[in-house]
C-alpha cells in the first residue's frame, strides 16, 4: 500500500469525498452508455432488419480496442497523473459523440460505429487510472465494500437504463439520444474536478529514460510471478469466450427461443438488474465475510448455469428465473474481479495487472462477438449457449487453488 493511501473516515465510505465524487461521475457515464447502448443497438438493427452480423459488428467494434490498447492505457496509467487522466478520458469521449452527431445529420448512419469506437479506446486509459485511484484513497479493508456499492449503483442502471435507453431513441430519435451521451460525458469530466488534486509521481533516473516497451515487460513479469493473478487471467479467458457468445445473441434468444420482439430485452435486463441491486447489497453485508476469490467463483458457477439453461430455456418465466439468478451472481463476479486486482497488485502496478488481465476476457471476447453471429448460422442456440456455459464452470474451477491465498497487504503486514 503506497504511503499516499487514505484511510476512509470513521463515518464510512460515504463520506470520503473521492468516493462521493467517484459515485457521481458513475451515474453519469451510466447514462450515457445505456443511452448508447440501446439506442445505437436499435438503430443498427431497424437500419439492417436486424441483421446478425451488424449486431454482431457492435460489439466487435466496441471490443477491438478495448483488447488492442488496454495493455498500453494500463501501462501509461501507471505513468501519467491518474485523476487528469481520468477527466480527459471523458472530456475527449464528449467530443467525439459530438463529431459522430455532427456527421450523422450529414452523412452516413455507419458513424454510429465510430462513437463506440472511440469511447472504447479512452476507457482503456480511464478505467486503470480509477483502480489506481481506489488503492490511494479507500484503506485495504474496505475495498471489497467499496467495490460492492459501486456495482449496486450499476446494478440501479441495469434497471433503468434499458428503459432510458429504448424511451430516448424510440421517442427522440438517434441524433437527441447521441446528444444525450455527449453531455453525460461532458458532465462527469467536470464532476472529476472534485477529486484531490494528484499527488507528484517520483520516479528514478533510469526509470524515467526508461521505454514503454520496458514497462510493459515489467507488466507481464509481475503478473506471470504471482500465482493468484496467473490463474485469473486462465479465469478471464475462458469467461471472455462464454460472456462474448451470451451478449452478442442474447436479442436471439428474445426473438427465437422465447417468440418475443425485441424490445423484450429491456424486460429481461430489468429482471437482471433486479436481481444485481439484490446481490450487491448482498456482497456489501457480506464483504468481510468471504474472500473475493470465493466471491468470484460463486458468482461464475451461479453464470455458467444460468446460460446453459437460457440456451435451451423456451419458457418466458423460466427465462427470466434464470436472468434472475444470474443477476445475483453477477455482483459476485464484478466485485471480486476488482478487489483481487487490488489487493493483489502493488500500486505502482495497478495499471499495468489491469492491462495484462483485460486483454485475455477482451481478447476472447473480440474474437466471440465476431464470429457469434456466424455460428448462429451454422450451429443451434442451445448448442452454442451449453458449450459458452461448460467454458465458465472451467474457470470456476482454476480458481479453486487460490481460495487459501491471502491478500498481498496482509502478507506485507505480517512480514512486517
Amino acid at each position: 500500500m503506497s504511503a499516499n493511501a487514505v484511510t476512509a473516515p470513521a463515518g464510512g465510505l460515504l463520506r470520503n469525498k473521492f468516493y462521493q465524487t467517484i459515485l457521481l461521475s458513475n451515474v453519469l457515464l451510466q447514462i450515457g452508455i445505456w443511452v448508447r447502448n440501446f439506442a445505437i443497438l436499435f438503430y443498427v438493427t431497424d437500419q439492417t432488419d436486424n441483421d446478425p452480423f451488424a449486431v454482431g459488428l457492435m460489439g466487435f467494434v466496441e471490443f477491438l480496442p478495448i483488447f488492442v490498447f488496454s495493455f498500453i492505457g494500463g501501462t501509461f496509467a501507471d505513468k501519467w497523473k491518474p485523476r487528469l487522466t481520468m477527466i480527459w478520458c471523458d472530456f475527449l469521449s464528449a467530443i467525439s459523440v459530438f463529431v459522430v452527431l455532427i456527421t450523422l445529420l450529414y452523412g452516413s448512419w455507419h458513424m454510429v460505429y465510430f462513437a463506440t469506437f472511440v469511447s472504447a479506446i479512452l476507457s482503456q486509459f480511464s478505467q486503470p487510472s480509477a483502480m489506481k485511484l481506489f488503492k490511494q484513497h479507500i484503506a485495504p479493508e474496505q475495498l471489497q465494500q467499496a467495490m460492492a456499492m459501486f456495482q449496486t449503483l450499476i446494478a440501479i442502471f441495469m434497471v433503468l437504463g434499458p428503459s432510458l435507453g429504448v424511451v430516448t431513441y424510440q421517442n427522440f430519435g438517434i441524433e437527441v439520444s447521441i446528444g444525450v451521451m455527449g453531455v453525460a460525458f461532458l458532465l462527469s469530466a467536470l464532476v472529476l474536478y472534485r477529486i484531490p488534486r494528484d499527488q507528484d509521481i517520483v520516479r528514478a533516473e533510469n526509470e524515467a529514460r526508461g521505454k514503454l516497451w520496458n514497462d510493459m515487460k515489467a507488466g507481464m513479469k509481475y503478473v506471470w510471478n504471482s500465482p493468484v493473478l496467473k490463474s485469473l487471467g486462465g479465469t478471464f479467458a475462458l469467461a471472455g469466450i462464454a460472456v462474448g457468445i451470451s451478449q452478442t445473441l442474447g436479442l436471439f434468444v428474445v426473438i427465437e427461443r422465447l417468440g418475443q420482439p425485441k424490445d423484450f430485452l429491456k424486460f429481461m435486463l430489468m429482471v437482471n438488474g433486479v436481481a444485481m441491486l439484490i446481490g450487491g447489497g448482498a456482497v456489501m453485508v457480506l464483504a468481510k465475510k468471504i474472500s473475493p476469490q470465493k466471491l468470484l467463483a460463486l458468482g461464475i458457477l451461479l453464470s455458467s448455469i444460468c446460460m446453459i439453461g437460457m440456451g435451451i430455456s423456451t419458457s418466458v418465466p423460466l427465462s427470466l428465473t434464470l436472468q434472475f439468478i444470474n443477476g445475483l451472481g453477477f455482483p459476485c463476479i464484478q466485485i471480486g474481479i476488482s478487489t483481487m486486482i487490488l489487493q493483489w497488485s502493488e500500486e505502482s502496478y495497478v495499471g499495468r495487472v489491469n492491462g495484462v488481465l483485460s486483454p485475455m476476457f477482451m481478447g476472447m471476447m473480440v474474437l466471440m462477438t465476431l464470429v457469434a453471429g456466424k455460428l448462429k448460422e451454422i450451429l443451434p442456440l442451445i448448442g452454442i449457449y451449453s458449450v459458452a456455459g461448460t467454458l465458465m464452470f472451467l474457470g470456476m474451477l482454476l480458481l479453486i487453488p487460490l481460495f487459501k491465498h491471502k491478500p498481498l497487504h496482509v502478507l506485507t503486514d505480517n512480514s512486517n
